[in-house]
């Protein structure tokens, strides 16, 4: 596909590129997001695609890149409600921080330090067995039991709660 083709499909089926993707998101500006960046992906593949079948790779990559953005969005307001659900309310003290060291300061001093670096600092499990002077399997036996504690000791704790 040449330049001058490429601008012709814009031409030709930009309109009705953004018309079958507002009726499906009801939404003017998602629409144009998603046809900009149709035709952006359709530029990156241009030698690719043939300049009979420009139109169908152009409905078809629309209605991925649909799939897409709807998927993305159901994530974020899945996590924004998961996040509002988790949030207290700063009148309310929430004592979860609490808890998590309460629980942590019960473990064995070797998986508690193995743990913390590993979930607080974010070392690797080499690093963690420089660091600590353990072998690299024994870092991870220690990090498995210690977050099974873990699970166990707060499960105890939300069955209270």
């Amino acid at each position: 596909m040449t330049v001058p083709e490429y601008n012709k499909s814009v031409d030709d089926f930009a309109d009705g590129l953004y018309r079958f993707i507002l009726k499906n998101t009801r939404d003017e500006e998602r629409a144009r997001d998603i046809v900009q960046d149709t035709y952006e992906k359709l530029w990156v593949r241009i030698s690719y695609v043939n300049p009979g079948k420009v139109k169908s790779y152009l409905f078809t990559t629309a209605y991925h890149t649909l799939i897409d953005v709807l998927r993305k969005e159901k994530r974020i307001a899945s996590l924004e409600n998961q996040m509002t659900d988790v949030q207290a309310d700063p009148d309310h003290y929430s004592g979860l921080r609490e808890v998590l060291d309460e629980a942590i300061s019960h473990l064995p001093a070797d998986q508690k330090s193995v743990i913390l670096l590993r979930d607080y600092e974010g070392y690797s499990y080499e690093e963690i067995a420089e660091i600590t002077g353990l072998s690299e399997s024994q870092v991870k036996v220690y990090i498995f039991r210690g977050r099974l504690f873990l699970k166990k000791y707060l499960g105890k704790i939300e069955a209270i709660l």
